[in-house]
């Protein structure tokens, strides 16, 4: 960890999520010491990039995620983002696949990426995981690297990115579950295989939604699918439609039926969103500033 990351998470960071919230994690005990790795979370507020990270910086375990570009433009909170060493990402550009070949040298050389594989904030108007997007996917496909999967809650009661404003009065509880690492051997390593990239994006989502499962307690219907359900922007959550064809569910290996493939750039009900095959797509990590329970004040 470099001193100045260090001053802007345990300087800067870290006591201002003190001051908004106090902060339950579990399962600290399944964080890799030693060796590069790709976090994975849920993603509910455009401040749970920074109450996920925390979880590993606390643990002195430095953590790099893929944020917009557009937020190394602001002032002295871009110049904390370049010196922390951030992964920029430069959407609709021809530079958009940098972000994804840097995050792989810097996970090839032993650091930790951090990604939100739905691409963005959850859509669903229950909150639970959506469907994800195969940017992880590839990314641990290709590289064979770990996957650390995290589940959090109760950081969109302090900030609702959808309009509800900022509440950092009364200090809010936010809970996060660490699971056992795991690979995606099973699925091989040719990441033009879209079959096998939608099933273990689907097989991360479901990783990440059993721990959320576990701390909100109760069962997570199907996953919400923005092709499919709809994406209304951060406008308003999303609405769920009647859920479709059990083929047809979101994650699901689609069935060949002749003729009724969707057409070149569509996706049905459950495809699972990303880029043509080739690299991981740069959509799918939407940023953060993007053996032991505790909890921390």
């Amino acid at each position: 960890m470099t001193p100045f990351y260090r001053f802007a998470s345990r300087g800067a960071i870290i006591p201002f999520l003190k001051l908004v919230s106090r902060q339950h994690v579990s399962g600290t005990e399944n964080i890799p010491r030693e060796g590069g790795f790709i976090a994975v979370c849920n993603h509910l507020s455009d401040l749970d990039s920074l109450t996920a990270m925390r979880c590993l910086v606390d643990e002195d375990v430095p953590v790099y995620s893929l944020a917009k570009s557009t937020i190394f433009d602001v002032p002295i909170l871009g110049h904390v983002f370049k010196a922390g060493g951030q992964i920029p990402v430069y959407r609709g550009t021809k530079e958009a696949g940098n972000s994804l070949v840097e995050a792989e040298r810097r996970l090839l050389a032993g650091d930790v990426i951090m990604i939100f594989p739905e691409g963005t904030l959850s859509r669903d108007p229950l909150l639970w995981p959506m469907v994800g997007k195969t940017g992880a996917a590839r990314l641990a496909m290709r590289t064979g690297a770990r996957l650390l999967p995290m589940g959090q809650w109760g950081a969109q009661d302090i900030l609702d990115s959808y309009g509800g404003g900022f509440h950092p009065l009364p200090r809010k509880d936010v809970r996060v579950v660490i699971g056992e690492t795991f690979t995606l051997d099973s699925f091989g390593t040719d990441i033009e295989d879209r079959a096998a990239v939608r099933a273990a994006t689907a097989e991360i989502m479901r990783r990440i939604t059993v721990l959320v499962e576990e701390i909100r307690g109760e069962k997570a219907p199907r996953p919400y699918d923005m092709h499919y359900d709809g994406d209304f922007g951060k406008k308003h959550r999303g609405v769920r439609k009647p859920d479709p064809a059990p083929d047809e569910q979101p994650g699901a290996v689609p069935v060949d039926r002749t003729g009724d493939e969707p057409e070149s750039g569509e996706a049905g009900p459950g495809a699972q969103s990303g880029t043509e095959p080739g690299g991981p797509g740069v959509d799918d990590a939407e940023s953060g500033h993007e053996s032991g329970s505790g909890e921390r004040p």
